[in-house]
């Protein structure tokens, strides 16, 4: 780690979109445990501001947190008028595959409609470090696997095409820089399958009704809070017929993201990454761990395929070891305790 590059991390303000999701409520206990100062934005569609207080306890600091929809260019203004900001991570989106099939033009409109409208503000204020959360589904059905940041993009989702439409975005942005501007830098991370939780069982993953991502719904089963697992096909072309993914904890993504947001503060250059461990496990492996580490039992039934859902996707990590010096470190066993551990820890609950 460049030490002048962490330097410049401690000392930076760091406006935060989505923070009180899944993957924002883990990213700002970390950067405020690296000593950041944080600007918090979310509407709480799919989260609530309680997490907030959690963060505070696990990071022993306080931040500012507004809520602010991003596409709301008003608030944002007033917001980053009243907070300087050197850089922002961008989390805020809708992000349930076979949602966006069933509501193609909610999700064009809040992935790319807030994106949009954050970049317009954004460089109102001179901020133009900016790290952007993409996602594996970008790279559609691949044609091989481990896949690289090179592979051919064609997502096959809406979600995913709301991704790649602001990767693209993105790229125009870092690619022409008008006269007397600064040059935009943007880190676009590409990650493949969030599990686990923060270690503590403080914060995790806490969906708003039925679960549209496979470890809650493990979790949630085990609980006995639902009678039983849907497991969606089982006749893929893999080793035992159910999808295969690369499942990434929580606490390796968020680390990640702070490589970026270090790389960038550092004057460092705009970079497409993966962030995954290139390791490919199937939602019947994953069932199976679960069950095996924490010692209970999962129900489950195999129904029909989802829309939209591709037989296998893992990524080539090794550009993100090389540029950033990243690399995930939790195993598969590490995601299945840590989010038993974060479920038990509100086991009442399916929010």
């Amino acid at each position: 780690m460049d030490d002048s590059n962490q330097a410049a991390l401690s000392r930076s303000t760091v406006l935060v979109t989505g923070a009180a999701g899944y993957i924002g409520s883990h990213a700002v206990t970390e950067l405020l445990r690296q000593g950041c100062r944080v600007v918090a934005v979310d509407n709480y569609s799919n989260s609530s501001s309680e997490v907030y207080a959690r963060i505070e306890r696990l990071a022993g600091a306080s931040f500012v947190r507004a809520e602010v929809d991003v596409r709301d260019d008003a608030a944002l203004d007033k917001l980053l008028s009243q907070h300087r900001v050197d850089a922002c991570i961008h989390f805020a989106a809708l992000k349930s595959v076979s949602e966006s099939m069933a509501q193609p033009l909610r999700y064009l409109d809040n992935n790319v409609g807030g994106l949009l409208t954050l970049l317009r503000v954004l460089r109102k204020h001179g901020v133009q470090g900016f790290v952007f959360s993409s996602s594996a589904t970008v790279y559609g059905d691949p044609v091989r696997v481990p896949v690289p940041e090179v592979a051919s993009l064609n997502a096959v989702s809406v979600y995913g095409a709301t991704k790649l439409m602001g990767e693209k975005i993105l790229q125009q942005l870092t690619a022409i820089t008008p006269e007397f501007e600064r040059p935009w830098r943007v880190v676009v991370l590409r990650y493949f399958n969030p599990v686990g939780a923060h270690p503590s069982g403080q914060i995790g993953e806490a969906p708003r009704g039925v679960p549209n991502n496979l470890m809650p719904c493990v979790a949630q089963v085990a609980a006995g809070l639902r009678p039983k697992l849907n497991i969606f096909g089982d006749t893929y072309p893999t080793p035992d017929g159910t999808c295969v993914r690369d499942y990434i904890h929580i606490q390796d993504l968020v680390a990640g993201h702070v490589a970026a947001l270090r790389h960038l503060l550092g004057d460092g250059a705009s970079l497409t990454l993966n962030l995954g461990t290139g390791l490919g496990t199937s939602v019947r492996q994953l069932v199976e761990t679960f069950m095996q580490v924490n010692g209970v039992a999962v129900p489950y039934e195999v129904v029909a395929p989802r829309a939209g859902d591709v037989a296998q996707c893992f990524a080539d990590p090794s550009l993100a070891h090389q540029v950033l010096g990243w690399r995930a470190h939790h195993d598969l066993a590490d995601m299945c305790r840590d989010a038993w551990r974060w479920q038990c820890s509100r086991p009442r609950s399916h929010a």
